[in-house]
């Protein structure tokens, strides 16, 4: 038995000096149009207030980590009910685009437009307001998960029963979670999540976002996709992900990313 693990382990140093490093030649294609354009509105603060932009970027090759902003871009959002029309322009270089003036807020039976002319091509997408629920209540716990080190923090919500409802936890520091009331139609529900790094004295806000299931499956799929190392999860593109955005002009150079409008509540709290 001696001679034998001797011989296994001459086998298995053979093949780590043996090892060399690979470099893949992945394909390449042409950068698309990466299109952010989620936007929040907080009906139940005083005042009501609507936060969002558009952020416009370039796809990049699978080992570039960053994405390049798309500048110069033409960008505005249309109600198509009464044709009122929302400017926005570029920050600096950044491929950020605020509104120029600030916005009205949204009503729930009007419909959304919202237009980019980006290198001579126009994308458009079209959206409703999404209704959401108030948070009942945030609340740190005492339970860790593997090292012991994490921070707890419960976040209990009551879903409306009336109507399917899909929902996107914006859990602060570019932390999200999508879940969908199936298994809680009509039903107070409790979750927890675990937190790394969060020191004392801490402020930790937890928004939800009501959104439509486009969205939810479009969310869940670039969650798993890119995961969540803090970034958050449109720092980067790892595969085609088609959202709810066309290109009129040239359908076949079609679009990444998603234009969304949801009503939000949020709480805060400070980690003890």
């Amino acid at each position: 038995m001696a001679t034998k693990r001797f011989y296994i382990l001459l086998l298995m140093m053979a093949f780590i000096s043996c090892e060399d490093v690979i470099q893949v030649d992945l394909p390449t294609s042409a950068p698309r149009l990466v299109i952010d354009a989620s936007f929040s509105v907080f009906f139940n603060e005083f005042p009501g207030t609507m936060e969002g932009s558009v952020i416009l970027k370039l796809s990049a090759p699978f080992y570039q980590e960053e994405l390049e902003p798309a500048n110069n871009a033409t960008v505005f959002i249309t109600n198509t009910n009464d044709g009122n029309i929302y400017q926005f322009e570029e920050n600096g270089d950044t491929g950020i685009y605020e509104p120029i003036e600030p916005y009205d807020l949204p009503n729930f039976n009007d419909k959304y437009e919202l237009t980019v002319v980006y290198d001579s091509e126009t994308y458009k997408g079209s959206i409703n307001l999404i209704p959401a629920v108030p948070i009942d209540e945030i609340s740190q716990g005492d339970g860790t998960l593997f090292t012991g080190d994490e921070t707890e923090v419960l976040v209990k919500f009551t879903d409306d029963g009336s109507r399917d409802d899909y929902y996107l936890f914006d859990l602060d520091f570019d932390l999200y979670l999508p879940t969908e009331d199936r298994f809680y139609q009509g039903e107070q529900f409790v979750f927890s999540y675990f937190y790394e790094d969060l020191a004392p004295g801490k402020e930790v806000t937890i928004t939800i976002n009501g959104v439509d299931r486009q969205f939810y499956n479009y969310m869940t799929i670039l969650i798993d996709q890119s995961g969540q190392n803090g970034g958050g999860p449109f720092e980067s593109v790892p595969s085609t992900i088609r959202g709810n955005m066309i290109n009129t002009t040239n359908p076949d150079n079609y679009p990444l990313g998603y234009f969304s409008l949801a009503e939000a509540n949020r709480l805060s709290l400070i980690i003890e």
